[in-house]
């Protein structure tokens, strides 16, 4: 289920918004929230525009749009369309809300007014599991029609905190273009290995008959 959502400038990190969350989840998910920090630390005008990023029990999402990064922490086990949805929908009601002044404040949560349709929004998204059984089928439909996610980066929150790692496109395109060269690499291998049987398998054969002969002839 959707558990927290931060909303911040992506030039500074300013935050502009966020979930109210009940102490429970405030205490559960404070180290998923400097984590999120940490996240917004390492974006960059190179980043990747979407993102998701694996930490122990929960997923950490992000968008990028119009200088605010939304960003959204959910059970592992929640859909990542719906979570991109979630998203989406909080992208365009704040572009539509305040875009003309993301760029001008200067206090933290000068947003905070946009609490109110962040929590409606997160009723609508919450438990796939609870709206099914309340028989409400609109949240279904919405995973219908969501765009494809295949193709959204997946990083894992020990390669950014221990290994540097980058949440940069070009360091995703030059994973992408490793992992690609390595299966080309291992096709080469077998495409080389099979050429290599059709052209000594008929000399190994017979080879492999002049020495049954030899051996007959001379036992």
């Amino acid at each position: 289920m959707v558990k927290s959502t931060l909303v911040v400038r992506a030039s500074d990190a300013l935050p502009l918004a966020a979930s109210v969350d009940d102490e429970q989840t405030e205490q559960s998910l404070s180290e998923h929230k400097q984590q999120a920090k940490l996240i917004f630390r390492r974006i960059s005008p190179n980043s990747e525009p979407r993102c998701s990023i694996e930490s122990g029990q929960y997923s950490l999402h992000y968008l990028i749009a119009d200088n605010v990064i939304y960003l959204v922490i959910t059970d592992k086990s929640y859909p990542r369309k719906l979570a991109f949805s979630y998203l989406d929908e909080l992208s365009k009601e704040f572009q539509t809300s305040y875009g003309a002044k993301v760029d001008t404040v200067r206090k933290p949560y000068a947003f905070v007014g946009f609490d109110t349709f962040m929590s409606k929004t997160t009723r609508l998204y919450q438990d796939t599991r609870t709206a099914s059984a309340a028989g409400a089928s609109h949240l279904d439909k919405l995973n219908d029609e969501l765009q494809d996610v295949t193709r959204i980066m997946t990083k894992n929150m020990e390669e950014l905190l221990w290994r540097g790692d980058s949440l940069d496109r070009m360091s995703h395109l030059s994973t992408s273009l490793r992992s690609e060269s390595e299966k080309y690499r291992r096709a080469a291998r077998n495409i080389n290995f099979q050429a290599m049987l059709r052209q000594y398998a008929p000399i190994g054969g017979v080879l492999f008959l002049l020495i049954i002969l030899i051996w007959w002839r001379f036992s």
